[in-house]
């Protein structure tokens, strides 16, 4: 036998002995050469803020273009609903917030499901709101307004930015496990909403940290307590509802969700890589503007979450006949 042929099968011994590397043996997903993520709400709100500053940072990483748009309207049903019938491949993803199921549990003829009409990407952050009341309110912790509540049915009102939002579900809660009934006060967004509150003329909101800051700042409004399981590490000297409404909690979270059949593998990767954007210090300052921690949580765990704000808000609506036709 000649040395070359002896030499070339020694090699392809060797060669079937030694494992490839994992790199190698499992090929990365592609990563589509232009993204979009859709914001389903206006520009300049928070969802839209970090949205953007989301797509810069991603595109750096993944090499790519990741550009915004916004597709608002329908309490961002219309931007959901756009999403849900993308393509599967991630050229198309949405940056929503927990209004995402708040709104969809109130309006029984949408076109789209939130858990069987998208793959839940990644969680971004989570953040507590606020029970807030007028300074010159007569309610001085959140046990005399939940006793005023239960004693004159009908006799404590609440604003909201608009029926579905998250703010009147989160008060409804409230209501339903207290035994408290309070009348709702929509308005048109949490601007006219916070001037009637800090004028006393309703009397309590429960809101997002950004949407009381001004008024907080100013001195204008009291909380109450803060909406989450554990004390907001921002304000650890605010009660949570739930110290005197056990098992009372109303969060807010951001995430990335995608239309339905998307490739695990890809999803897997863009979880990954949102995860360590998100975890950086400068985004942490950004989310901390919003009284906000950033998440850690995997695709299958951000979906359970979602699957169980649906279904949350889905018997909340019911029980307390909130619609929108």
């Amino acid at each position: 036998m000649k040395w070359s042929t002896l030499l070339g099968a020694a090699l392809v011994c060797a060669s079937a002995a030694v494992p490839l590397h994992p790199a190698l043996a499992q090929q990365e997903p592609a990563v589509p050469k232009v993204m979009t993520i859709v914001v389903p709400f206006p520009p300049g709100g928070s969802n839209d803020v970090f949205a953007r500053v989301l797509a810069e940072r991603l595109s750096a990483r993944l090499h790519n273009s990741v550009i915004v748009e916004n597709r608002p309207g329908a309490g961002g049903s219309i931007g959901a609903d756009y999403v849900s019938r993308a393509a599967k491949d991630g050229s198309v993803l949405m940056l929503s917030s927990s209004s995402f199921t708040t709104n969809a549990a109130v309006q029984p003829k949408l076109q789209y499901d939130v858990v069987k009409s998208f793959t839940p990407v990644a969680m971004l952050a989570s953040s507590p709101m606020a029970l807030v009341v007028s300074k010159e309110s007569q309610y001085a912790n959140l046990k005399s307004l939940l006793e005023a509540g239960r004693k004159e049915s009908g006799k404590i009102t609440y604003g909201s930015a608009g029926v579905g939002s998250i703010n009147q579900m989160a008060s409804e809660i409230l209501a339903s496990e207290d035994k408290s009934t309070f009348m709702h006060v929509p308005y048109k967004g949490m601007g006219p909403a916070m001037n009637d509150l800090a004028a006393n003329r309703v009397d309590f909101i429960i809101a997002s940290f950004t949407s009381i800051s001004a008024m907080l700042k100013a001195d204008r409004v009291r909380v109450l307590g803060v909406t989450s399981v554990k004390r907001s590490p921002f304000y650890p000297d605010v009660g949570t509802v739930g110290e005197a409404l056990p098992g009372y909690s109303a969060e807010l979270w951001w995430g990335m969700l995608g239309p339905a059949g998307m490739q695990p593998a890809l999803v897997k990767k863009l979880n990954a890589d949102i995860r360590a954007i998100v975890n950086d210090e400068k985004m942490r300052q950004m989310f901390a503007l919003e009284s906000a921690v950033p998440s850690d949580l995997d695709a299958a765990q951000f979906g359970e979450l979602v699957a169980n704000d649906s279904k949350k808000w889905k018997q909340v609506a019911q029980d307390r006949h909130i619609t929108v036709d």
